[in-house]
């Protein structure tokens, strides 16, 4: 297993490289723990989901790796007040869940889709909230500047790569489904709480990168 504190961008790729965006963006896989829910919450998950792209974007600042994550509005339907990758739905316009990540980030925290190097993909994963979500790993150079959708995103805030790649900072934790509890897991970082599908995309993340 790798050292998270020497992965690099090269490295990243190599990883990577074998990962392709799906054909079907609603063929999802659970991430892993979730084979502790209860069965008929993971079933009542997996009805009618709508296919969504995010983007892990990956910040190389002269070979120090970051990841950059948004806190959402809390006047949000869906994911308020929540730590996420910029992303959504996938619309009619969009070619492709890949398009829809690329673009939700520039309308989001306004990254355009040409400063953005995709590198990898995860396996689309579902949501409580009826989405299957594919996360779009995207190098990013940090000199482009973020300019925010305050509609949408209340900040953004970045956290060091060797942090989440170590799965000593992984903390097992539940949460509350539909009067069920569940169990789940989290990141802590400085004043920073990650957790739900995001903290779970971080880790099937970390298995591709440290495999």
């Amino acid at each position: 297993m790798s050292d998270p504190a020497a992965i690099t961008v090269a490295l990243l790729r190599e990883r990577l490289a074998g990962t392709r965006a799906p054909d079907d963006p609603t063929d999802v896989v659970m991430p892993a723990g979730t084979e502790r829910w209860p069965r008929d919450v993971r079933e009542r998950i997996l009805q009618s989901l709508q296919p969504a792209g995010v983007l892990i974007p990956v910040l190389d600042r002269r070979g120090q790796l970051s990841v950059l994550l948004t806190q959402r509005s809390a006047e949000l339907k869906h994911h308020a007040a929540q730590v996420s990758f910029p992303g959504g739905r996938m619309e009619a316009d969009d070619t492709d869940v890949v398009h829809a990540a690329l673009r939700e980030t520039h309308e989001e925290v306004g990254i355009p889709a040409d400063e953005i190097a995709v590198i990898g993909y995860l396996d689309p994963m579902p949501t409580v909230t009826g989405y299957a979500v594919t996360p779009v790993v995207g190098v990013v150079s940090a000199d482009v500047p973020l300019r925010l959708d305050r509609t949408e995103v209340e900040y953004a805030f970045e956290v060091p790569l060797p942090f989440l790649l170590d799965e000593n900072n992984e903390r097992a934790a539940e949460r509350q489904y539909q009067g069920r509890t569940v169990p789940t897991v989290e990141f802590h970082y400085k004043r920073e709480r990650i957790w739900g599908a995001t903290a779970h995309m971080l880790v099937e993340f970390r298995k591709h990168v440290l495999k």
